[in-house]
């Protein structure tokens, strides 16, 4: 009797092809892709919420379109500034980890819905297309950040 095997899939071709790196390698890939500070992207976040309300600020010529598109930039980076301090102070095993990303995910979202809610009561007059483009174009910063981050250096294929 001849055992026959199920044919190999493209995923279990790859998987059987997949070699961990060398000590050398892996330090030689932190060096092209340093880690960035999770507070220098809420920074940049901030920086990009000043940026938009002082714009709406010029386009508008009205206060309050500034005041609502600083709130929707706030409205960002106080949950994001949040999470960082929680994910930050983490010290435990992979499983609770994760945990506790999923739960200071869950309060980034209630305090940003909270905000928001709070908003015509704490904006006056509010402008809430100048509210929605802060905290839109607020909480694209992130890739941004990512993508300029210092240090990268990008393999040149020859």
């Amino acid at each position: 009797m001849t055992k026959s095997t199920a044919p190999v899939t493209e995923t279990e071709a790859q998987d059987a092809d997949f070699k961990p790196l060398t000590a050398q390698e892996a330090h030689q890939w932190r060096q092209r892709n340093p880690p960035i500070s999770v507070w220098r992207i809420v920074g940049c976040q901030a920086l990009v919420g000043i940026a938009v309300a002082l714009l709406a600020w010029l386009v508008s010529g009205k206060p309050h379109v500034a005041w609502s598109a600083a709130y929707g930039a706030l409205a960002v980076v106080i949950p994001a500034a949040l999470f960082a301090r929680g994910m930050a102070r983490q010290r435990a095993s992979a499983g609770a980890v994760l945990v506790g990303l999923m739960g200071w995910e869950l309060v980034k979202i209630a305090m940003t819905v909270a905000m928001l809610a709070a908003a015509s009561r704490l904006v006056p007059e509010l402008s809430w297309l100048a509210l929605l483009v802060g905290m839109v174009v607020t909480m694209k910063t992130y890739w941004i950040a990512l993508i300029v981050r210092p240090g990268v250096r990008k393999p040149v294929d020859i």
